[in-house]
């Protein structure tokens, strides 16, 4: 179930707004988590057992770390939990993808499990590993309510896409938490504006590219215009997943980690990733690069330690070598731009233009379903292959989204965040504020009922 349709907004989300606030607080999260696993039996009801598993193994073994007589009993468990989600992963999201590569090595003809990624595992997997670890380093006490527990893992509004909520930061509201109404009408805004985001923004980038796909006449300029439109629907698609889910957690009294902050403005491909899936970067910091040494080691493990961390990032993101290759491709900017500092010496405007092309160079990568298909694509930007530089068609869609796509730069920047804080000092913005938010529900429920395109990129992940 998307939260950009119409169950979710006109049946789903009612009916679990109205429940939630009837009963008493001692129920309150066994109400988010029978709706929590109803919510994701929508969409994937055979693997809901597993997301039932994940959670009775990982509350099990919060409670073997903690209980563990002996450092060594502690690290055991830890280790025992670490493998179980690595084999969950592998199992279920990577087993094709290792087999084929191994078929392809060695000329064998293994048969593929062809199983069906179940939506969101790389989330709660991550969610359940990172508790596991916290317990183990003593910064969380373990969770002893199994249905406490439970709603945390399987929380609905940051199940599908995050941010990957980490146990720290909810611990405490899981026992006890209050929601205003001030809350909710901020939770509601932020929701409202995910979804325009999903909307009428991200579903419009969307049409374009397959547009594209579909064109029987690629030029350069259809080519730029498609790598320009997937950054922007990618973006517009994750933060406006993001910003529903923070907005619903503020509504049921949580408050979720930012997981976008304007990447788009970056001056350096470090800064890119402080500003882009901030969850992801942080969560694989603090669980992977520092236990690995981080940069406190030799030049040579400091290097290992980075192109382990982005081979795994990329992985996160698919099965596909595209994926590895995308993940290893950032990996070699960041060593270039640490030892070299030479995008410090550029002006700044030419800092801003790096950054970006190096992100809609990678996003082709990252959008291709194959190496092959992303070389082709990259070649048609640099105008290889003999390809026109224009047409009618291109020139035909570049006037029809030609305004959407200024609309989607100017938004993907802090101008219309900047603009909106003025007017709201303003008593008349105040009083339309509360109207724009319906008028916006209004729009983006017309898009729905009218079929259009609605797909959600982080479905494959």
């Amino acid at each position: 179930m998307l939260f950009s349709s119409i169950p979710f907004l006109y049946y789903f989300l009612p009916a679990v707004l109205m429940v939630y606030f009837l009963v008493p607080k001692n129920l309150k999260n066994a109400v988010l988590l029978v709706f929590s696993l109803v919510f994701y039996a929508w969409g994937e009801p055979k693997y809901m057992l597993l997301m039932v598993i994940s959670i009775l193994l990982f509350f099990a073994y919060g409670m073997a770390i903690e209980k563990a007589g002996t450092p060594a009993a502690k690290k055991g468990f830890l280790i025992l939990a670490s493998v179980t989600g690595v084999v969950f992963l592998g199992v279920f999201k990577y087993a094709d993808f290792l087999i084929s590569s191994l078929n392809g090595v060695t000329g064998w003809n293994l048969p593929l499990p062809g199983w069906k990624l179940p939506i969101g595992i790389s989330f709660y997997t991550f969610q359940c590993m990172g508790y596991a670890a916290d317990v183990y380093r003593g910064r969380v006490s373990a969770q002893k309510s199994l249905v406490n527990f439970g709603t945390y893992v399987s929380m609905f509004p940051q199940l599908i896409a995050g941010p990957i909520v980490r146990y720290s930061d909810i611990c405490e509201r899981l026992d006890h938490r209050e929601t205003s109404i001030g809350d909710c009408w901020e939770g509601t805004q932020r929701f409202l504006i995910g979804l325009g985001k999903k909307v009428m923004l991200a579903n419009q980038f969307g049409a374009l590219t397959e547009c594209y796909r579909a064109s029987a006449q690629p030029t350069v300029l259809f080519a730029w215009l498609c790598a320009v439109g997937y950054t922007l629907q990618i973006y517009f698609d994750f933060s406006g997943y993001s910003d529903m889910a923070i907005g619903l957690g503020r509504i049921f009294g949580f408050s979720f980690p930012e997981n976008f902050n304007y990447p788009f403005i970056s001056r350096s491909v470090s800064e890119f990733w402080r500003r882009w899936h901030i969850s992801l970067g942080s969560w694989f910091r603090d669980y992977v690069y520092i236990p690995l040494g981080g940069n406190r080691c030799s030049t040579g493990r400091h290097l290992r330690n980075i192109l382990v961390v982005w081979m795994l990032t990329g992985l996160w993101h698919g099965a596909a070598w595209n994926f590895v290759l995308w993940g290893l491709l950032f990996a070699v900017a960041l060593m270039i731009e640490k030892w070299t500092g030479f995008q410090k010496k550029l002006p700044e405007l030419l800092q801003h233009m790096y950054v970006l092309l190096l992100v809609i160079f990678s996003f082709v990568l990252f959008q291709a379903g194959s190496v092959a298909e992303a070389g082709r694509n990259m070649a048609a930007m640099l105008g290889f292959g003999g390809l026109p530089l224009s047409s009618p068609e291109s020139l035909y869609y570049l006037r029809s989204y030609g305004v959407l796509l200024a609309a989607g730069c100017l938004f993907s920047t802090p101008a219309a965040g900047f603009a909106g804080k003025r007017l709201g000092d303003t008593a008349v913005f105040r009083v339309a504020k509360p109207l724009g938010m319906i008028l916006l529900l209004l729009i983006c429920t017309a898009y729905l009922v009218d079929g259009s395109f609605n797909p959600f990129l982080y479905f494959r992940f």
